[in-house]
């Protein structure tokens, strides 16, 4: 596995002293251009208490290896401000479990908007733990909101490992989520209840089926139902329900993956947690951003969309196109090469794309989708034979593998197993993209 290294340099560590919140930053773009140590807000967080359970949980996620748990490095959560909320991620170690915390409850001065990393360390969280009451908590993203100085003034580095199994986790995350529909929503007593009764077996997996205005647990797949794979992989909505109002869940609504979102509506805030369709699976492997990236314009579309993007709360795919002059279809594969390099996120319950920029490099994208690659090799070696009838033959070194095009369908070994449920093989991208050129040649 490919690994690249994050380097974090803190001005000093993030600490909650008398009320206040000093978050450290770390590298990040804003609006006014690439920043050491960049400064997005300073103000109230007023609901102090979920505020900080809420940032302990996403904390939590980047902390944890879900799948065959043993220690390791924790990767920094990353937080947007985007002129009226502040939105932490993170992803967990094994890579499955994405983590974002959508607060609104702001009373402040936004400075700058961009994306930067923040420093959670051990005794800010032993901090964060012992908020309670309700009065409000100022916060400040930026370093001159420190309000405890360490006493030698260190400046805080870690390196930090980020394999390509986790970096394409974030793009696979986004694009699946955009496919997903509300398929419950529960009052907050019978989300408390709900929740509390899932089985506490680490691997246990569930359905959770709609029964009137409440959900009822099946241990097989059920009409209108989500699948909940590894119910210990929402262990850090439990610490969340004594704020709950609401839970929403969101899965696909043709059943074509076992993945779900779990979404607590707090006072003034959101908490939201995307599971992979299995503990073992994280969502790196989904395939379902290769068909978009595949388009021979989408790298070229991206550059013109990307510039577009300006932290806006929202991000809207009519106006971009307007905006761009692309249609609509584009654009979406625009904003999915755009969320393979993590700059580009799905927020499920406004059923939009959001914009960050997370600090890494667009060059790593090929790289980070072996199997475009191979498909691409493919078509430059000529190994692609379009037949009638959208479908082709695809000679490798283990066999001519026979491809229907349109649906998907291939002879390999791969779409055996998964039958388009990780998305399309080489040999159907391969395919894909030689009729692609074909059409594009043809008088």
């Amino acid at each position: 596995m490919t690994s690249a290294v994050q380097a974090y340099t803190y001005p000093g560590p993030s600490v909650l002293a008398d009320g206040k919140l000093g978050l450290s930053t770390s590298g990040g773009t804003a609006l006014s251009g690439p920043q050491a140590h960049p400064k997005f807000f300073s103000g109230l967080l007023t609901q102090a208490a979920p505020a900080a359970a809420g940032l302990l949980a996403v904390a939590d996620v980047a902390l944890t290896r879900y799948h065959q748990p043993r220690p390791g490095w924790t990767r920094d959560p990353v937080v947007t401000c985007d002129g009226e909320r502040l939105r932490f991620e993170s992803f967990s170690a094994c890579g499955g479990v994405y983590a974002r915390l959508d607060v609104t409850a702001l009373d402040g001065e936004v400075l700058d908007r961009g994306t930067t990393n923040v420093d959670v360390n051990g005794p800010l969280r032993e901090a964060l733990a012992r908020v309670g009451g309700k009065d409000p908590l100022h916060v400040g993203v930026g370093a001159d909101e420190l309000t405890v100085t360490t006493l030698d003034g260190a400046v805080v580095e870690k390196k930090v490992p980020l394999p390509s199994r986790w970096l394409r986790g974030f793009a696979e995350v986004q694009v699946m989520a955009a496919g997903w529909d509300l398929r419950a929503e529960l009052a907050g007593p019978q989300a408390v209840r709900f929740l509390r009764s899932l089985p506490k077996g680490a691997r246990s997996t569930v359905w959770a089926v709609p029964a009137g205005r409440d959900l009822r647990l099946s241990s097989g797949a059920a009409r209108g139902g989500v699948c909940l794979s590894g119910t210990a992989r929402v262990a850090t909505l439990l610490p969340l329900l004594r704020f709950a109002k609401a839970l929403r869940v969101y899965g696909p609504a043709d059943g074509s993956s076992t993945a779900s979102a779990w979404e607590l509506e707090l006072p003034g805030m959101r908490y939201t947690l995307a599971v992979s369709p299995q503990p073992s699976r994280g969502f790196s492997g989904e395939g379902q951003v290769l068909d978009d990236l595949a388009t021979d314009e989408a790298a070229a579309d991206a550059d013109v969309i990307g510039m577009l993007l300006n932290f806006e709360p929202t991000v809207e795919l009519g106006l971009l196109a307007d905006r761009s002059g692309l249609p609509v279809s584009r654009v979406r594969a625009a904003l999915t090469q755009l969320g393979t390099s993590g700059r580009v996120g799905y927020d499920l319950h406004e059923a939009g794309h959001f914009h960050r920029e997370l600090p890494y490099d667009q060059d790593q994208v090929a790289e980070l989708n072996p199997r475009l690659t191979s498909a691409r090799a493919l078509v430059d070696a000529g190994a692609v034979r379009l037949l009638a009838d959208d479908q082709a033959e695809v000679t490798t070194e283990g066999g001519v593998r026979r491809v229907r095009i349109g649906e998907g369908a291939c002879t390999c070994a791969w779409w055996f197993d998964h039958r388009g449920s990780r998305g399309p093989c080489k040999h159907v991208l391969s395919a894909r993209i030689a009729a692609r050129l074909a059409v594009e040649v043809t008088p």
